[in-house]
């Protein structure tokens, strides 16, 4: 009987800890496993970097994933910044305008698992210019006190999130987001996934 192929190990580098749930969710999703995650230290940590990750990817697969932010017009002006020249087995994507934007791209568990109306998710939500100050102003509408405590910012405290933002979203991407349902909404989501799948294929071959 031939032997059954080893699911591809990918390498990652992203921005921070959802990032990270995010990027797992999508090698797996694509048939690969994740390997080492790099980074974690904010979108400066990556950019300082992201030669050296180029550099790893001539020899396996890599994924890095930045959000773009106000850095650029647009995706492929921020990849054509950071990395004119993309090695074979990097997979260097741009969530516009931020991995949230990707995580209400599936706007029926997200509105069940913040306690929101389905209907005030946006149906096209790369179109938003700040998906987290969305994420969080949603979470401030919640039906549930502990959505509202956890993620949006108490008076005075200086912070743009709540306590407890970041695991809050780490558990839904972890747990009851569909990558293959945001992708219909969520071209830059889409592009993500065909791209990972070409290096996991190509590790198959």
């Amino acid at each position: 009987m031939p032997e059954t192929p080893q699911p591809a190990i990918m390498t990652a580098a992203v921005e921070g800890l959802v990032d990270e749930v995010v990027v797992q969710r999508l090698i797996e999703y694509t048939g690969g496993t994740t390997g080492t995650v790099y980074g974690r230290q904010g979108k400066p940590y990556l950019r300082q970097r992201i030669d050296g990750y180029n550099r790893a990817a001539q020899y396996s697969p890599w994924c890095v994933l930045v959000d773009l932010d106000a850095d650029a017009d647009c995706a492929p002006t921020l990849r054509d910044e950071w990395l004119p020249g993309v090695a074979p087995q990097l997979c260097f994507r741009v969530a516009v305008h931020a991995v949230e934007a990707w995580l209400l791209a599936d706007e029926e568990p997200l509105a069940r698992f913040l306690s929101v109306r389905r209907t005030g998710i946006p149906a096209n939500p790369e179109q938003l210019s700040d998906p987290k100050r969305f994420m969080i102003d949603m979470a401030r509408r919640s039906r549930r006190r502990a959505v509202r405590e956890d993620m949006v910012p108490r008076p005075g405290s200086g912070r743009r999130e709540g306590p407890a933002y970041t695991s809050r979203l780490t558990e839904f991407a972890g747990t009851g987001w569909r990558p293959e349902v945001a992708a219909e909404r969520s071209d830059s989501l889409r592009r993500a996934i065909r791209c990972l799948r070409r290096l996991v294929g190509a590790s198959h071959a």
